[in-house]
């Protein structure tokens, strides 16, 4: 009787994780499963000690001294939270407004969806994603519009990623993923016909740097639209919590210090850009965005199971269970900042370079 029990606990063991690991893993049907968790292209055997480097640089975000080193580490989170992001949460690395009827997968594509359609442009035109992660977006406008996606990335594992999916998807013929710094890209002025971002340009140490290369890559009188992090009118800083919450969300992202509401049609006209368009779109009457990171709590104990059996085992790099919990401490900054209303991760702007652009 006793080796049946032991017998019977042990399938029912090894069911639940393969339950865990196999049906449960994936976040979307052609995303990344649990087994094959990485430190991107980072060594297995390296992931802790990189994890622990960016912990420390980013510590203090606002008082980062060496900003010229911002892109690297933004390299090093990515390369630690890539497989992550796209096992818990999809292959689009944004928040979108809920809708009401809607999934999340449809909320993320009528999001992306709106971008392109702000920028007015025809298929077979050639646009830009500044920031353009494994894609998710890209494929979206692709297929939406019928237009030329180029997007750049300082992540060559999400190059790797994003060319992937793009065949897959049957739209590597629409779109093309290039490996560079968007403060510095490797394309010729006027080349583009439009351009977006999609809550990326945060990760810039100064927003007039990315603005002012993007600016420079899109021919005159087209648009360019950018969904941006930032903090709202209702932010203090005077307030304790206030500053804990932006922090909190500055440490766990990646962001060299967060911009007011205010700085980024400053910022844009200061480059050239004619301003056509700014709005909050998280605003009412847009159900919370943050919502979806709280119905994922239950779901992030579920992975964080996963995680740690991996990691115990062997299959999963060592410090994949600290770049895990730290992205949910960061979930949890994330949906304060929403509740109490301090913070935006979709400030649209929609801007226009003039026909003559000024010398």
């Amino acid at each position: 009787m006793d080796s049946v029990a032991l017998y019977c606990t042990a399938a029912l063991v090894a069911g639940g994780i393969y339950w865990f690991v196999c049906v449960l893993g994936p976040a979307e049907r052609k995303g990344k499963r649990a087994l094959d968790l990485s430190g991107g292209s980072i060594s297995a055997e390296n992931v802790k000690d990189n994890y622990n480097q960016y912990w420390s640089f980013f510590r203090k975000p606002k008082e980062i001294e060496t900003a010229e080193k911002v892109p690297d580490f933004v390299d090093t989170f990515y390369n630690l939270v890539t497989d992550i992001y796209e096992w818990g949460w999809g292959q689009s690395f944004h928040f979108s407004p809920s809708l009401p009827g809607k999934s999340h997968k449809d909320q993320t594509r009528i999001h992306e969806e709106m971008a392109v359609d702000l920028l007015k442009v025809k298929p077979g035109q050639k646009i830009l994603d500044a920031g353009c992660g494994v894609g998710g977006p890209m494929r979206a406008i692709a297929a939406h519009s019928k237009a030329h996606v180029t997007g750049i990335t300082i992540n060559d594992y999400q190059v790797k990623r994003a060319k992937l999916h793009n065949k897959k998807a049957g739209l590597d013929s629409l779109c093309d993923v290039v490996c560079g710094n968007f403060l510095q890209m490797p394309f010729d002025e006027n080349t583009f016909d439009g351009a977006y971002s999609i809550e990326a340009t945060c990760h810039a140490p100064k927003l007039e740097e990315v603005y002012a290369e993007i600016f420079r890559v899109i021919k005159p009188g087209s648009m360019y639209v950018s969904y941006e992090w930032v903090t709202t009118d209702k932010y203090r800083d005077e307030d304790e919590e206030h500053v804990e919450v932006i922090q909190g969300i500055e440490r766990g992202d990646a962001l060299p210090g967060l911009r007011r509401y205010s700085d980024i049609a400053e910022t844009a006209r200061k480059v050239g850009f004619e301003i056509v368009q700014e709005k909050d779109l998280a605003k009412p009457p847009a159900k919370p965005w943050w919502s979806r990171l709280k119905m994922g709590r239950l779901a992030y104990w579920r992975n964080h199971v996963v995680v740690v059996i991996l990691s115990a085992i062997g299959i999963a790099p060592k410090g994949t269970v600290d770049v895990h919990e730290m992205l949910f401490k960061t979930a949890d900054y994330l949906t304060r900042g929403g509740e109490t209303g301090i913070f935006t991760p979709m400030h649209m702007i929609l801007c226009r370079k003039p026909e003559k652009a000024s010398e």
